[in-house]
């Protein structure tokens, strides 16, 4: 039976760090004004900081955990998270110390977004058969949390083996930290809803879909764990930015966004000039502040109630990326009720 996603509880809105850098650029100085918008995004009030990550990038990509660590001091009290870490890469025991590490020192304000990745090039690189992803994947995240809980832990899987273990560090006060689990297909977003807390919807899906998969996640989670799917998170990642006019707000986005997607787009360019408008229609949150607003409607009264926005694109000057921020504050927030 469909599960019928009710009016949410307060939404939450964060930010997701675009860090991803030219290699001929100072890595020192990108990092620097991650700091400033990471101090501007408290300052606004947003509720969380999310790293994005990658191994081997083309571009310089600075790993999440000691990112999301040196930020801690200069974002207030704002949810810190990963959106999402590669978990098939690394051995879990080193993820469950690592994150327990980050929970302490953000006395517990740590979110787990975590997927099971897709490069070819890591994959081979790591020695892990790409084809074992998804079964490495769930056995990874059940060692996890073994590792995390407050007793030795034991498991014989496929391809880890744990014998009455537990993580040197805990989490913060033994508090249960969110596992988010980013999926794109049907079968793995409910397959997300028995192995995690909550579903990431990716940034680039179309809003008829987004809606009707949360519906489906949710649906699984109550009929897995009833009672459940009311108290469930519901995330859904969005690429945004605001400018005074709709026209103002594509011509960037066409400027910056645009070419970051043809980088990595598996399409001929010109079916992909047509994927790219479809998104920036559909998907992508575009325009003046009340085309943002307009658009995010339909996402909250569907069920969304986490917003995590990309706001800066590789190239794009921070001023264009801390305007958009500051509008969103001044601009949406108002005319969304985020009680």
């Amino acid at each position: 039976m469909p599960f019928t996603v009710t009016s949410p509880r307060k939404l939450k809105f964060a930010v997701l760090l675009d860090h991803q850098f030219p290699r001929s650029d100072r890595l020192a100085d990108h990092l620097d004004a991650l700091i400033e918008i990471s101090e501007l995004a408290r300052d606004l009030k947003f509720d969380g900081l999310f790293g994005i990550h990658h191994f081997l990038a083309e571009l310089r990509t600075p790993q999440p955990f000691p990112l999301l660590a040196r930020l801690i001091p200069h974002s207030g009290t704002m949810d810190l998270g990963t959106s999402v870490y590669i978990a098939t890469l690394t051995n879990p025991a080193q993820i469950a110390e690592e994150l327990a590490t980050i929970d302490q020192l953000s006395r517990g304000r740590l979110i787990f977004g975590t997927g099971v990745g897709y490069r070819e090039e890591e994959f081979e690189t790591f020695g892990v058969p790409r084809s074992t992803r998804g079964s490495r994947f769930i056995e990874s995240l059940q060692v996890i949390r073994g590792l995390l809980s407050d007793s030795p832990f034991s498991f014989n899987g496929n391809h880890f083996t744990v014998r009455a273990q537990r993580s040197s560090v805990g989490p913060f006060d033994n508090r249960h930290i969110p596992f988010w689990i980013g999926a794109n297909a049907p079968e793995t977003i409910t397959r997300a809803a028995r192995i995690g807390d909550a579903w990431i919807a990716s940034p680039n899906v179309k809003e008829r879909w987004a809606i009707g998969n949360l519906e489906a996640f949710l649906a699984e989670r109550e009929r897995v764990s009833p009672g459940s799917a009311d108290e469930t998170r519901r995330p859904i990642c969005r690429e945004l930015l605001i400018a005074d006019s709709d026209e103002d707000a594509s011509c960037l986005a066409h400027r910056f966004l645009r070419e970051e997607y043809i980088s990595y787009s598996k399409y001929e360019l010109e079916h992909f000039v047509e994927m790219f408008d479809d998104l920036m229609t559909k998907s992508f949150l575009i325009g003046s502040p009340t085309t943002v607003a307009a658009k995010l409607r339909p996402l909250v009264a569907g069920g969304f109630d986490y917003f995590i926005f990309r706001f800066f694109w590789s190239g794009m000057p921070y001023s264009i990326a801390k305007d958009s921020l500051r509008r969103f504050s001044s601009e949406v927030f108002p005319v969304l009720d985020k009680g």
